[in-house]
């Protein structure tokens, strides 16, 4: 039986790929979800492997596509899929519920985010080490630095900042402990989060939200009056959008302050609307600058957005007139982003590599700046998204 070799080099940066055979193909008769989820697992057979990853790492783009497979495991049944996210975590804790190569004292909310997954886990395994973590892994929380409205630092190493891209990072997973731990006083934090970085990145001349509030007003990309970054990255607009659409999940219908977060989510549908490429159906890396010189079509936020507009409806977060956005922006993804090999393995292309602000080598957070990062192929910040709004589609048809 020939196997599939997932081989790890070095050429810039760590990447993975597989040498495909004729037996490892994907069938196009299967739903997106499954077949995008599928060539993920032939291409990185471990999946501590995903994110072009040399060796193992605790890392929230595992969490954000492991998540998403375990959501294809319960919609279709298929233990495979499972067992791909359970070998992540069996991995990565340690019997003690210590997580190999995360550390409390570095204060990232990225680190927060893989725990969600871990919520499943151990409600299926029965294994207290993944309480164990879990625990652990909440207790960041309480430790966190804030601002003086009560604002999660996006960092340790990010004084005064945050970023729309932590309110994913930590949020929902605020929430669903909470939720599972009969914590209610939580609640009203997890809604603070919401609140305060919307109050603070909000543009009042287009709606949108940039990517990054400074209350010290102290970095080079901080506005100095008003402490926000320069522009609304797609990307980190999709982090919020998604965020609340998932948080929404574990906050009681009765919570003083929910409303809040709906009516910011609608806000920011109408915004996804609003800024929608007409031809394609797509939206663009940097979202104020939509159709300037330089900026692109980028497949992260468009699956973002695509996936945020569907669950929302579903929800009944959002009116269901949306759903021709959704629907747009869907099949805009399929013409412009999906390619599928000759084995029917499914890739996903212009993703933003990666984009920040600040740090040892500065990011400026100008124009120039989120134009020129590095775009590449099966991100797992694009397929992750991607497997979550086709699961909404396939669930809707």
């Amino acid at each position: 039986m020939i196997k599939t070799i997932c081989r790890v080099f070095f050429v810039g940066a760590f990447f993975c790929a597989s040498t495909v055979f004729a037996q490892e193909k994907v069938s196009d008769k299967l739903p997106w979800s499954v077949r995008m989820s599928e060539s993920e697992m032939i291409r990185c057979p471990q999946s501590w492997q995903l994110d072009f990853q040399p060796k193992p790492k605790w890392d929230y783009c595992h969490g954000l596509e492991l998540g998403a497979m375990l959501n294809v495991y319960e919609q279709y049944g298929d233990k495979k899929f499972f067992n791909y996210a359970l070998a992540y975590a069996d991995t990565m804790t340690n019997e003690d519920g210590s997580i190999k190569t995360y550390k409390l004292s570095e204060l990232s909310l990225d680190r927060i985010n893989t725990g969600k997954f871990f919520f499943r886990i151990y409600k299926q395994t029965k294994n207290e080490k993944y309480k164990k973590a879990l625990d652990l892994l909440r207790s960041q929380l309480d430790s966190q630095p804030r601002t003086r409205e009560g604002g999660f630092w996006h960092k340790k190493i990010y004084p005064h900042q945050m970023w729309l891209d932590g309110i994913y990072m930590a949020s929902p997973f605020y929430a669903e402990y909470a939720f599972r731990n009969n914590r209610p006083q939580d609640y009203a934090d997890v809604i603070r989060q919401f609140v305060v970085i919307a109050r603070h990145t909000y543009d009042p001349v287009n709606g949108l939200y940039r990517h990054a509030w400074d209350e010290s007003r102290e970095q080079k990309w901080a506005d100095k009056k008003t402490g926000q970054s320069a522009h609304c990255w797609g990307r980190a607009m999709g982090w919020y959008a998604m965020a609340l659409v998932d948080a929404l999940d574990f906050i009681p219908k009765n919570e003083s302050g929910r409303d809040s977060m709906l009516n910011i989510l609608n806000n920011v549908a109408t915004q996804i609307k609003k800024n929608q490429d007409k031809k394609s159906g797509l939206w663009y890396q940097v979202i104020d600058r939509s159709g300037d010189k330089g900026n692109y079509l980028e497949s992260s936020c468009s699956a973002m957005f695509v996936y945020t507009l569907y669950k929302a409806i579903r929800m009944g977060y959002i009116n269901a007139s949306y759903s021709k956005v959704a629907e747009t922006g869907y099949k805009g993804i399929l013409n412009r982003f999906i390619e599928v090999d000759k084995n029917g393995l499914v890739s996903i292309t212009k993703a933003c590599a990666v984009a920040g602000l600040g740090g040892e080598v500065y990011r400026s957070g100008d124009y120039d700046y989120y134009i020129n990062e590095k775009i590449r192929t099966n991100d797992p910040k694009a397929v992750g998204p991607f497997i979550l709004a086709s699961l909404e589609r396939e669930q809707l048809y």
